[in-house]
């Protein structure tokens, strides 16, 4: 099988890369300066050319503050080029997995995990875009996968994870916010779990919607002090805060506890506890 990855100099493509190392299927790793996502004759092209039977879609237009002053951007990478990903498919009866976010909620006031079929009123342009291209995959008719995760972060490029890493090494003090809720997700977690649906096949005749991120709840303050324990990093005293403490245009989910229920049933996913995860990731940080 011939995959194509978009995105892949992202923290999941970069994921996806170590998990299809041994693979057998054959995969094409493609980022903004290979392929152009927003075109649809170059995505069909280079699906053509390379005999695509399947497509896992990590590109996104993730800036949620700059999406609010980039409205048209926004829905461009994170729609229409979605419908191009989902067209190509189509037409080749192939597969697109497709990756979405807990931003497609946020005005709902949800206290218990948030399931597949919850409805989508997402606050911003960024969580809004996002569920355009949930839509637009559907409404392709293509086979699909799409996964919302949330709070991603890895060893690889800008997180909460290294930010805190820095911010706690280097400031006697700082303010998390205690009043946001959910869970984050390691990237190789991701990964392994995207790689195990393809390669194993797994999607034929269960296309939908599914949730991953890793097991439990936790608020941004209190992943900090997980992050600075672990780390050593004890000098920093870390206070909880109110998200109203830093303005912003964006108004995030307040609880986005995602149900991992169906993945895990339909798919027999592995799904670790958030806490161990970041030692893992962590632990590979500290290797660099």
């Amino acid at each position: 099988m011939n995959v194509l990855v978009t995105g892949s100099l992202g923290q999941l493509g970069l994921a996806i890369r170590q998990a299809a190392a041994a693979s057998k299927d054959h995969y094409i790793f493609t980022d903004i300066d290979e392929l152009d996502i927003c075109s649809a004759s170059v995505v069909n092209e280079i699906v053509d050319a390379e005999k695509v039977d399947a497509i896992i879609n990590c590109a996104a237009y993730t800036n949620v503050e700059a999406a609010e002053d980039n409205p048209e951007l926004a829905e461009r990478i994170n729609a229409d080029a979605v419908a191009n990903l989902a067209a190509a498919m189509k037409r080749r009866n192939g597969l697109l997995v497709h990756i979405s976010t807990d931003y497609v909620f946020g005005k709902e006031s949800y206290n218990t995990p948030c399931d597949e079929d919850m409805k989508g009123t997402p606050t911003g342009v960024y969580g809004l875009t996002k569920l355009h291209g949930e839509q637009a995959v559907i409404g392709s008719g293509c086979k699909y996968v799409i996964i919302r995760t949330a709070w991603l972060y890895s060893e690889n490029g800008r997180n909460f994870v290294k930010t805190m890493l820095k911010l706690t090494a280097e400031k006697p003090s700082l303010k998390v916010v205690v009043d946001q809720v959910g869970t984050p997700t390691y990237a190789r977690d991701l990964a392994k779990a995207v790689f195990g649906i393809v390669e194993g096949r797994l999607y034929e005749g269960r296309s939908g919607i599914y949730n991953f991120s890793n097991e439990g709840a936790v608020s941004w303050y209190d992943f900090a002090q997980a992050i600075a324990s672990l780390s050593g990093h004890r000098n920093c005293r870390i206070e909880p805060c109110r998200s109203d403490e830093f303005p912003s245009r964006v108004i995030r989910p307040a609880y986005s506890v995602l149900d991992k229920t169906k993945i895990k049933q339909t798919f027999g996913v592995d799904v670790p506890y958030w806490r161990d995860s970041l030692e893992e990731c962590l632990s590979k940080i500290q290797q660099l």
